[in-house]
């Protein structure tokens, strides 16, 4: 008989917020903004208390400060959120088996068949309450058997709560909730079922699968799964050395120093965008030197968790020039991103103005239509082919993504 699967959703709740609140007991209970602080900034997070007047994350700054003139705007530190979140996940990965980092606030934990000893509900309380006592941080989860409901089960108990929905129960927990709670759906997907009437998870509980296919493709099948509690997708053990990288081989070794920066320049870019495209953020970057006579020299850096290339090119070219100091033929150099998780862009809100994340978006636009090298920086132009595989698919690179200069 198999186990019944217990699956926990953990969320920091108003991450960004309660961190600024651990730094500053003042701002407890205030309206708070969290972004670029200039008109032209933008909202990377608010607490509950800035959300009662319609206020929620990448609403331009202004309009938020216009909704709620007395909320307290702070510019946001990405490197006191990354150790906060570090200290989270070093309590979670002494107490869980299995457990997956899904973002730099939020964790999945299988503890399946932990029933006959503990008791799930029971023991996910008491690390919540330890990872609360420890860190000073609010945090919600929901229990359930799969990692969709127990992650709306999540959205139902914050703030600060738990709740644990029971097997068979799950089509009833679901059917009164708006579809907008489905992970699936975004604005545009809610936009269209709107249109077509739905607008609670209970009306697609009754619509034929096929119905669903026809309106919204292969995501039609896959929303109508989820609206009825089914999914058995697994928890991906989080691993803190999981990465991406890429290396160049000379055909001829050289010394040409415009030419090295030139390339890991390209290699720093196109890496950066292939995080981007994968929805994943780094929080170390490593650089690597072959020289001639085979020695080989690395350097790696701990950083806030980023995939901005303003932030990662410079680094980048600063370890190489701490590297590069045997002024001898170099052979080979290489990058690599680790301690990757789960992200979007909302980390790198906290500069005033839209203008890199339009540009990204922009650009990575471009690139997705054209190819990776469609779109790029001037100093990265003497660089031949980079790679155009996704290493985040576990396919092995293609030849040409290994290809000499």
């Amino acid at each position: 008989m198999a186990v019944l699967r217990s699956i926990v959703h953990m969320d920091l709740d108003t991450f960004f917020v309660s961190c600024e609140r651990l730094l500053d007991s003042r701002l407890v209970g205030k309206p708070i903004l969290i972004g670029g602080t200039s008109d032209r900034g933008v909202v990377a997070s608010c607490s509950y208390e800035a959300r009662k007047f319609g206020i929620h994350s990448a609403m331009p700054m202004k309009m938020a400060k216009e909704r709620c003139p007395e909320a307290i705007v702070i510019k946001g530190n990405t490197s006191t959120y990354t150790n906060y979140s570090k200290m989270v996940t070093d309590i979670i990965r002494e107490s869980a088996p299995v457990y997956e980092k899904a973002s730099v606030d939020e964790f999945y934990l299988d503890l399946s068949g932990m029933d006959q000893f503990f008791g799930t509900l029971k023991y996910a309380s008491e690390l919540r309450q330890k990872i609360i006592n420890e860190t000073g941080l609010p945090i919600s989860f929901g229990l359930s058997q799969n990692k969709t409901v127990s992650k709306i089960a999540t959205g139902e108990a914050k703030p600060n709560n738990e709740l644990r929905i029971d097997h068979g129960t799950e089509k009833g927990f679901l059917g009164p909730l708006s579809v907008q709670k489905i992970p699936m759906v975004g604005l545009k997907t809610y936009q269209t079922l709107c249109n077509l009437g739905v607008r609670k998870i209970q009306t697609i509980q009754e619509m034929p699968i096929e119905m669903m296919e026809s309106a919204l493709g292969q995501n039609g099948s896959g929303i109508w799964r989820k609206a009825q509690g089914i999914d058995n997708s697994p928890v991906e053990q989080y691993n803190e050395r999981k990465s991406i990288s890429t290396e160049r081989t000379f055909d001829y070794d050289t010394i040409d120093v415009h030419k090295l920066k030139g390339i890991m320049a390209a290699m720093a870019e196109n890496l950066a965008f292939q995080l981007r495209r994968a929805n994943k953020l780094t929080a170390c970057v490593t650089v690597k030197i072959r020289y001639s006579d085979f020695q080989t020299y690395t350097l790696q850096k701990q950083i806030s968790y980023t995939a901005a290339d303003h932030e990662l090119m410079p680094l980048v070219s600063e370890l190489f020039e701490r590297l590069y100091n045997r002024r001898m033929l170099v052979r080979l150099i290489g990058i690599r991103y680790s301690s990757l998780v789960s992200g979007n862009h909302q980390l790198n809100l906290f500069d005033d103005g839209t203008r890199y994340s339009e540009l990204y978006t922009a650009m990575d636009k471009i690139r997705q239509r054209f190819g990776d090298r469609a779109v790029m920086r001037a100093i990265a132009l003497d660089a031949r082919t980079i790679g155009r595989w996704n290493p985040f698919n576990g396919e092995p690179p293609p030849l040409l993504a290994n290809r000499r200069l």
